[in-house]
């Protein structure tokens, strides 16, 4: 039986199937069609012709435009019908087509997506991607499976994310970028194939870093990338140098945290 709070307000012309739950002040717009293992978050909207389904849970204050289908079956050739989630925090914000499916039971079965996000029209997120907090999905993104998006990424439009690819919190991806290797944190890729271009240092004015603070991550910068030898080398050799900085050492902690991918770099898969 459906759990569905007094002040919710439901469409004539919606579907709401036996099983969801659906919080205080919820408002469910005409021809939405909510599954039976879904839960809506109080303050929650959706906007006709949206779809919300699978095991999927929304927290408060998301709202959900014409045309998106959050909660659908992973499009991988491995999904074989399990039951698999998909979570979303507080106050996303899925624009018209925006597409999330849930995980794959080979991989733990879950999609994770945080608070705070914005998507926008035709952006997707496909099985098993962890997206954190703040990001912003310009229009048409994709994120293939298991792509891991840490907090307050900006992906520009058109862009598309290499399964198992991280990119580290205040990342910047430029516009039809393709994200084929990991990008550091604070790091800005641009182009086809993607190239780090160097630090992100506009959305760390934003983030409150100051002027000195940026003046070090740019030394760190230049002492992994413009210095001889391997990366990963060259990011252990400088820890004890910048251990002091915060910025630094989380852009050294995801060089050294295990991985699937290799590292984005100036150069790394450039042609010619």
């Amino acid at each position: 039986m459906s759990t569905i709070a007094a002040s919710a307000t439901i469409h004539p012309m919606a579907v709401v199937e036996d099983g969801a739950v659906i919080g205080e002040n919820v408002k469910i717009g005409p021809f939405c069609h909510v599954g039976p293992r879904v839960v809506l978050g109080d303050n929650t909207e959706m906007l006709p012709h949206s779809i919300v389904s699978g095991i999927t849970t929304l927290g408060k204050g998301c709202r959900i435009f014409p045309m998106a289908v959050i909660g659908g079956d992973p499009q991988s050739v491995h999904h074989g019908g399990e039951d698999t989630t998909l979570t979303v925090g507080d106050n996303c914000t899925m624009r018209e087509g925006v597409t999330i499916n849930t995980g794959t039971a080979d991989f733990g079965g879950k999609t994770i997506v945080g608070s705070n996000n914005l998507f926008l029209a035709n952006s997707h997120i496909a099985h098993d991607c962890r997206v954190g907090d703040h990001v912003i999905m310009s229009n048409n993104v994709m994120l293939a499976g298991h792509v891991t998006i840490e907090d307050r990424v900006i992906l520009g439009g058109g862009s598309a994310v290499h399964q198992f690819t991280r990119v580290g919190r205040h990342a910047f991806v430029g516009g039809l970028s393709a994200v084929s290797y990991d990008v550091i944190p604070y790091g800005m890729l641009n182009g086809n194939p993607g190239l780090l271009g160097g630090l992100n240092v506009v959305g760390m004015t934003r983030a409150g870093v100051d002027r000195a603070t940026i003046h070090i991550v740019r030394r760190a910068y230049k002492a992994i990338f413009e210095t001889e030898g391997n990366l990963r080398d060259n990011a252990a050799a400088i820890r004890a140098e910048f251990a002091d900085c915060e910025q630094v050492v989380q852009i050294l902690d995801f060089i050294a945290a295990e991985s699937d991918r290799a590292l984005s770099s100036p150069t790394r898969g450039q042609k010619g």
